[in-house]
């Protein structure tokens, strides 16, 4: 009778361990166990395009082995909060930057010029948010992605029918409410040929990963989840922490609430995006600051007793800190010492360097305020 009753459990350990077993690689290179982080965790998601070996001798050309140096077909900054909130930015392949280094261009063109590096550059330089870690996917991630889900009911907007053989792309989907496989998904979401370009896509990549979440979320699903995390690991390419990884598991336990974005901006000539610069630091400034960080305050310094050109040089100093707002402002002079008020007071005393926090009002508009004093070092 004992014997009888192991072999069900051995069945059934068995079978998780079937399951369990596209993710063990991840596990082996990222396993860590979820944490309640300090602050947000900012990740930049790209997918690469694929190559093509134009000098094979057969037609279509086939593709190249994946080494994640093509232009970003897709670029999105996902910010994690301890709360389990998640903030995405869609950012257009065509979106108009000053590459660092480089010149102006398509952002989707700086991996091609200096890999990720350069890439998370440009976003920080676009955005002002800095990135902790990036991910870059490979075209195939989508379809492993997508089929290791089960696949994705989405709302196909209009008729999409489209043929590269060269690209080996071939899209055939019919509008309406459907079941997606990974290679239908991936046709919905290159199609571009609704008259909007770029943009149309970076809607229908919102619309797929609010469905992909959303599977993902379902207690029906949640033995799916090693395929897909195994999926996702033999597709990407990241520099993702173990940290990192617990503190973004420990963000996913507290209930992940998704808000997506995109960078605002109109079309341009060649087929451009030109992002509109004062709605974009709007939107950062209400939706991507962390409370917690005082380098994405609005802070502002006044000269009320401190040598000339005191505030400036303070304002060059915490800029250097990553400040992203210092202004100096204008107040009477008078007999004072250094004073911190306002929102984190504190945190920005301490990289002031002198000085104590008081509960003095602050300047309009300003989230902390730094009167210099006497006691400001002349240099």
């Amino acid at each position: 009778m004992r014997r009888r009753a192991v072999v069900p459990i051995l069945v059934i350990l068995a079978g998780l361990t079937a399951l369990s077993a596209p993710a063990f690689p991840a596990l082996a290179r990222y396993g860590a166990l979820p944490r309640k982080a300090d602050g947000p965790v900012t990740v930049l998601l790209a997918g690469v395009d694929v190559h093509y070996d134009e000098t094979a001798a057969v037609w279509p050309y086939p593709a190249t082995p994946e080494d994640y140096s093509q232009r970003t077909d897709t670029i999105m900054l996902a910010q994690f909060r301890p709360d389990g909130t998640a903030n995405l930015l869609s950012i257009p392949r065509d979106t108009w930057v000053n590459l660092p280094g480089s010149g102006w261009g398509k952002i989707n063109g700086a991996n091609v010029k200096g890999g990720p590096d350069l890439l998370v550059e440009a976003v920080q330089d676009l955005t002002g948010v800095r990135v902790d870690a990036y991910t870059l996917l490979s075209l195939n991630a989508l379809r492993a992605l997508t089929d290791a889900a089960g696949g994705v009911t989405l709302d196909v907007p209009q008729r999409m029918k489209y043929d590269d053989n060269a690209g080996h792309l071939h899209i055939d989907l019919q509008p309406g409410r459907q079941h997606l496989s990974g290679q239908q998904a991936e046709g919905f979401l290159r199609f571009r040929h609704d008259g909007l370009g770029d943009i149309g896509r970076v809607a229908r990549q919102q619309s797929y990963l609010t469905a992909l979440v959303g599977r993902s979320k379902s207690p029906l699903n949640w033995w799916r989840l090693p395929a897909m995390v195994g999926a996702i690991h033999q597709n990407t390419k990241s520099d993702l922490t173990r940290t990192e990884v617990g503190a973004l598991l420990g963000a996913a336990l507290s209930g992940l609430k998704v808000n997506m974005h995109t960078v605002p901006g109109t079309f341009g000539g060649g087929g451009t995006w030109l992002p509109d610069r004062a709605a974009l630091h709007t939107l950062i400034h209400e939706q991507f600051r962390d409370p917690n960080d005082p380098r994405a305050l609005t802070v502002a310094v006044v000269n009320t007793a401190a040598p000339d050109g005191s505030a400036r040089r303070l304002k060059a100093h915490l800029e250097e800190l990553g400040y992203q707002d210092v202004r100096i402002a204008e107040e009477a002079r008078a007999a004072a010492s250094t004073t911190v008020s306002g929102k984190a007071a504190a945190t920005v005393l301490r990289d002031v360097g002198h000085g104590q926090v008081t509960q003095q009002g602050g300047i309009p508009g300003a989230d902390v305020t730094v009167r210099l004093g006497s006691d400001t070092p002349a240099n």
